[in-house]
């Protein structure tokens, strides 16, 4: 599946498009992280919850649960909030 990386993390990836697998967002980020180590810590905190500034989005519409149900054909867009004062 289309997964669309955010800048903050393309340090990672080096890409703004990857491909990834898994039939949960639990299971596509674990594929990421095997793919591209230390990943899934950017977005994920060790409570394996969403970090506060990380928001998904399947197919345009955010989603908030780790176990939400995809597909192969879904796009997963990481979004990274910044902040700053």
């Amino acid at each position: 599946m289309k997964v669309l990386i955010p800048g903050p993390l393309l340090s990672y990836t080096k890409k703004r498009e990857v491909e990834a697998a898994g039939a949960t967002i639990t299971e596509l980020l674990a594929d990421l992280d095997r793919q591209y180590p230390g990943f899934r810590f950017r977005v994920i905190d060790e409570q394996d919850k969403m970090r506060p500034h990380i928001r998904f989005f399947v197919n345009g519409e955010q989603v908030f649960d780790m176990t939400h149900s995809l597909r192969p054909t879904d796009e997963l867009q990481i979004v990274q909030a910044l902040s700053g004062g």
